[in-house]
């Protein structure tokens, strides 16, 4: 739990916690609000590699990148979109998998997760967009 959000789960819904999310977050009045453009699975140089979970841990850590800009971490994140081409219940596996070594112990942020044909890149197969909070100041 952070002091700018929370995020729960209520009972009467399933637990989404094997598939990496949560249902409801609740952001406080005075948060500063950082929207994080989609990151995709791409190194430095513009290379994607061809396995799905490779881009998935990339696109996580170009997000880590993306949110240390500003003083934040994956901590500080409490909505995402993922965009996932060809998706299927195996991609989903490996997504979750890495968003709970992403999280760790700390529970994921909401998540809506959109099945694409494709992305912007050619060979592109994931792309992750976040909203994180931070206390204003």
């Amino acid at each position: 739990m952070t002091a700018v959000f929370h995020l729960s789960n209520p009972e009467g819904l399933y637990d989404p916690s094997t598939n990496a999310y949560s249902h409801v977050a609740e952001v406080a009045a005075n948060a500063r609000l950082l929207y994080i453009a989609g990151q995709g699975g791409e190194d430095p140089e513009g290379r994607l590699s061809n396995d799905f979970a490779e881009q998935a841990r990339q696109a996580l850590g170009n997000l880590q990148v993306a949110l240390a800009s500003r003083g934040a971490a994956l901590a500080d994140v409490f909505k995402l979109t993922l965009l996932i081409v060809d998706h299927d219940e195996a991609r989903l596996r490996i997504w979750g998998s890495e968003a709970q070594r992403a999280w760790g112990a700390s529970m994921a942020p909401t998540c809506t997760l959109i099945p694409v044909p494709r992305l912007a890149l050619d060979g592109m197969l994931i792309e992750i967009d976040a909203v994180a909070a931070l206390a204003a100041g």
